[in-house]
């Protein structure tokens, strides 16, 4: 299972051949969905899939061969914020758009800078330590947090490098997420020391919140409360206890999931619009049995909808007003060996309750059940899962934003929710 943040600029690489260009909308024939490419030019990416995207004017952020542009969802306009070069290039960690002003928020020279997407020049607002990876900015946008690792500790590289061959014990050739799994666990092995810390982006101060040799990533903070982390330990998700939230003066650090049976697995977390309900992708055990699984973390109940295996998605995402979620589908290769699982799908969330309940002892400290009631939206069937879709909902709910290679390059489409009327 793939659970890291990639280097964009090679999966773009790797998979943008083919130069076919897709058609600019259509209605999807199994679903009745209608599909926009919302991208002009290939090898247009959008971010990942918990980072904040979204301007104020509804404009999106997406990662094109020219730099970092602000995309129109309704007529595809793209605007060019930072030029190819003029910031930390890769993958699109630390990039995001600030929930105060929104400023666009970026790494570059070993620092933190914010530009104002209506115009103007980039500010430099604080210095990273050295050898820093920005993850995020906080609510007020006073904060920023990520990521060091120990000099002289050279993490391995979880990507397999292009043409090399992997073999299990009996000889088998290793299928690519197989190859991914086995080089996750030597980096997992490797229990390279690294530092969680914040800046201060008014000041400049620095704030270690955690040292460990556990693998440190997927850093966020709350949509809601500045001071509130969310991050998780890195690795084959059945050997970490993955999630966790600390404060950002560095109290409170907790275990948001604990283990329950052999081979359980959870991760690619991220927030709910509250900002205090994490959700996450729940397997008991792994590859067998689907969750959709949510804590509200200032009372502690929790919340877990069923999918079947054809409905698991390598992530999900939660509309701005809570009431329905989206996944990205996954391919027969991912941990759910799913056989008719390459769909982006809608999900409707339904609790299953008592028509009559009762005050039953320990009632309130139950999890409480559900399901996800499942709708296709698009047919990924010509995707390479080796770039993952990423899905969000527009901050109007209307349309679902995914990245994709279904026509052979790489383009950023987004789907209608609504069916598409009848002819």
């Amino acid at each position: 299972m793939k659970n890291l943040l990639l280097p964009l600029g090679l999966l773009l690489g790797t998979l943008a051949a083919g130069a076919a260009t897709p058609p600019a909308e259509w209605i999807d024939p199994d679903t009745g969905h209608r599909v926009r490419r919302l991208s002009t030019e290939p090898e247009t990416a959008s971010l990942y899939f918990h980072q904040n995207a979204f301007l104020r004017d509804g404009r999106m952020l997406v990662q094109a061969p020219a730099g970092v542009a602000a995309l129109n969802l309704d007529t595809r306009a793209l605007q060019v914020l930072l030029p190819r070069g003029s910031y930390q290039a890769g993958g699109s960690a630390g990039l995001e758009v600030g929930r105060r002003t929104g400023r666009v928020f970026f790494e570059r020279d070993g620092a933190v800078w914010a530009i104002d997407p209506a115009g103007g020049p980039a500010s430099r607002l604080a210095p990273l330590p050295a050898d820093a990876h920005l993850s995020a900015i906080n609510a007020d946008e006073t904060l920023a947090i990520g990521t060091t690792t120990e000099p002289g500790h050279p993490p391995v590289d979880t990507w397999p490098a292009k043409g090399v061959v992997m073999h299990a014990p009996d000889g088998r050739v290793l299928t690519f997420a197989e190859m991914r799994e086995e080089l996750i666990n030597q980096r997992l092995e490797q229990r390279v020391p690294m530092t969680l810390f914040t800046v201060d982006l008014r000041s400049g101060a620095l704030r270690t919140l955690l040292r460990t040799t556990d693998w440190l990533g997927h850093v966020q903070f709350s949509p809601t409360d500045p001071g509130l982390v969310l991050f998780c330990h890195e690795g084959n998700w059945h050997r970490v206890d993955r999630l966790w939230t600390i404060r950002t003066d560095g109290t409170g650090l907790t275990q948001v999931h604990h283990r329950q049976m052999a081979m359980e697995i959870w991760g690619h977390e991220f927030f709910g619009p509250d900002g205090g309900t994490v959700w996450y992708d729940l397997q008991t055990p792994r590859g067998q049995d689907f969750w959709l699984a949510g804590v509200e973390l200032s009372s502690g109940r929790r919340t877990w909808y069923h999918l079947e295996r054809n409905q698991w998605s390598v992530h999900y995402n939660i509309s701005a007003d809570g009431k329905l979620f989206a996944g990205d589908g996954g391919d027969p290769e991912m941990v759910a060996h799913a056989p008719d699982g390459k769909w982006l799908y809608l999900f409707t969330p339904e609790k299953i309750t008592d028509s009559k309940p009762a005050a039953l002892p320990g009632a309130a400290d139950w999890i409480q059940g559900g399901v996800l009631r499942a709708e296709k939206l698009v047919n990924l069937k010509n995707h390479d899962y080796r770039l993952e879709p990423n899905v969000r909902f527009s901050p109007d709910g209307r349309w679902i934003v995914f990245r994709s290679n279904l026509e052979g390059a790489v383009h950023t489409y987004a789907v209608e929710v609504a069916k598409a009327a009848r002819p």
